[in-house]
């Protein structure tokens, strides 16, 4: 399938191919991993009277609107994750992403592992504020104690991940958490590059930098966005020495109940040689 008809297929479904798995959002498969219609001016350099350049301030208001858009409603979605590690190893899981839309929030759980060692996520996203996060590995039910805070039916304990904690694996993928909130857009610095052309559409390059970068944690992350469907194209995530570190891309896509919708994403570690696959099970009606 040629670039050009994925950019068709998301405009057409008003979605974007990141936020598609996030995982996302527009009532597509979810994963993170996505918006809104929006046309921004780019590559402007002149400084403003409050200190910003256009670039900066456009850079904020882009990074805002993907962190706020909402799914158009509630939606469960089953499929595989597939690793392959840097010495070829490869395994794969059954996953499932959840997403539920409430009047102040939406909130979605991902969930892989065997029946005995079940991994699951939490994210509560809530406009205008950073996401919560919330992690536990058991496979039973938990017990239920004071300050648990449930999402979608699964407990979670009350303490919400942040800072280095979100730069780990979920379930030994090449994903981290943080990736799969698509932390990187609520960063403070943000920054419209240029206009480049890439996978056949025309992109605005948003660079995410992190303000508190850890030894193994990412520096910055720079995304192409497509200009026509606000959909991500492509991300690459940088070291704290500055060297590439991954590549994002949506693979293929899929038409459910009228909707284009991602059905794939991969991500590869350039520095370890490993990669992980999020390959979701859509039915078509």
């Amino acid at each position: 399938m040629s670039s050009t008809s994925l950019r068709d297929k998301f405009q057409t479904g008003g979605t974007t191919l990141w936020h598609s798995l996030n995982f996302w959002r527009h009532g597509s498969a979810a994963l993170p991993l996505v918006v809104v219609n929006l046309l921004v001016a780019v590559c402007a350099t002149a400084e403003t009277t409050n200190g910003l350049s256009d670039a900066k301030i456009q850079g904020r208001q882009l990074a805002q609107q993907l962190c706020d858009a909402r799914p158009v409603g509630n939606f469960t979605n089953t499929g595989v994750l597939q690793i392959r590690d840097g010495k070829g190893k490869r395994s794969v899981t059954p996953v499932k992403c959840e997403v539920i839309v409430t009047a102040t929030n939406w909130q979605s759980v991902y969930e892989t592992g065997a029946t005995n060692q079940v991994v699951m996520l939490g994210v509560i996203h809530t406009a205008g504020r950073l996401n919560e996060y919330f992690y536990r590995t058991n496979s039973a039910e938990q017990v239920p104690v004071l300050g648990d805070i449930p999402i979608l039916g699964h407990l979670f304990r009350s303490s919400p991940l942040s800072g280095a904690e979100l730069m780990t694996s979920f379930a030994n993928s090449d994903f981290w958490l943080g990736d799969l909130g698509l932390e990187f857009f609520h960063w403070p610095q943000q920054i419209i590059l240029k206009k480049e052309f890439r996978r056949n559409c025309s992109c605005v390059v948003l660079e995410s930098t992190n303000p508190n970068p850890t030894t193994n944690g990412y520096s910055r992350l720079d995304s192409w966005i497509d200009e026509e469907s606000s959909g991500i194209v492509m991300a690459k995530a940088y070291d704290a020495q500055d060297r590439l570190f991954k590549e994002f891309y949506p693979k293929d896509v899929k038409k459910v109940k009228g909707q284009w919708q991602v059905e794939s994403l991969e991500i590869d570690n350039v520095q370890t040689g490993s990669r992980t696959r999020l390959e979701f099970d859509l039915k078509a009606p």
